[in-house]
């Protein structure tokens, strides 16, 4: 295994402690730095003043440790509701180390297409073009493959692009959610040899395959698990709040965790809500759990007979 990416993680890890010294929020992958500011009707100018300086300072710490910041590279995006995205409609650009950038509608972070209705309809169509064209591809050989060796390749060569950050689709709208699951149905047919006309859901439930809508909540789930009862990652457990209840209740109706309220259908599918909701609304048998494989196989279990077997 090379050392260049972890060394170079390294050597660029002191980035950090610039950015929060301007109290702006941050991820890190490898040579990826995202800043986030929250703006507010009130806080607008302010918010992008220290992000300019933010990035000022960052590219100084760039060009004093004999590294460039390309600032032209870089792309700026607005998040919010219809509403929250009207009040900015005149802010057309934002400073980047010294850099104007134009904002964009979308864009695109480690492999997902990130819109700023986060409607994901172009990630979809994105994921469902090349889905079509592996499957394509899998249907010309298919009767040179045993049903196992299928399925394996199935899974690998769509599966993982149908589940692949399938968390942040959470609450997405129906009909992006509806054409990947019309992805998924289509790679049952080819995988089984089935035809266009046969039904979907029996050939999904001989494979043992999640549709997609309870793929997602697998996902969500054992983020969770992994954030509440591992500590990983430290800024996904800090989201997550134990519940204490004032009064004594039944422990099959009692919450287990703090699910904050919201205002917007879109804030009711961030990690801090959308984690709580989904853990409470999941049985004893399957939370009480305290290792990652056996919550895993306890949860696909669960929603296995919600959607076959009830």
């Amino acid at each position: 295994m090379s050392l260049d990416p972890l060394l170079f993680t390294a050597y660029v890890a002191p980035i950090g402690d610039v950015i929060e010294s301007f109290g702006i929020s941050y991820h890190q992958f490898a040579d990826d730095t995202q800043l986030y500011v929250e703006l507010g009707a009130s806080n607008t100018t302010a918010a992008l003043s220290h992000l300019s300086s933010c990035t000022h300072a960052v590219r100084r710490w760039f060009l004093d440790n004999e590294l460039l910041l390309n600032g032209d590279k870089s792309e700026a995006v607005v998040i919010g509701t219809a509403a929250q995205l009207k009040s900015v409609a005149a802010m057309k650009a934002v400073s980047v180390a010294g850099t104007s950038l134009p904002l964009s509608h979308e864009l695109k972070s480690l492999g997902v297409i990130l819109d700023d209705h986060l409607r994901f309809d172009s990630h979809v169509r994105a994921v469902t073009k090349a889905c079509t064209f592996h499957m394509h591809s899998l249907r010309h050989i298919r009767h040179m493959l045993s049903t196992e060796l299928a399925v394996t390749i199935g899974c690998s060569i769509v599966g993982s692009r149908l589940d692949y950050c399938n968390s942040l689709l959470y609450g997405a709208p129906s009909m992006s959610l509806d054409r990947l699951q019309r992805c998924q149905d289509m790679l049952a047919r080819v995988v089984t040899q089935s035809s266009s006309r046969t039904g979907a859901k029996p050939l999904l439930q001989s494979l043992h395959w999640l549709p997609i809508c309870e793929r997602i909540r697998h996902k969500v789930a054992t983020l969770t698990f992994k954030a509440y009862r591992l500590s990983s990652p430290p800024y996904l457990n800090s989201l997550l709040k134990d519940y204490v209840s004032s009064r004594t209740l039944r422990p099959s109706s009692t919450p287990r965790l703090i699910m904050p309220r919201t205002r917007t259908e879109l804030s009711k599918r961030a990690f801090s809500v959308a984690a709580p909701a989904l853990w409470n609304s999941l049985p004893v048998d399957v939370v009480d759990t305290n290792t990652l494989p056996t919550f895993k196989k306890h949860l696909k279990t669960y929603l296995y007979q919600c959607t076959y077997l009830t």
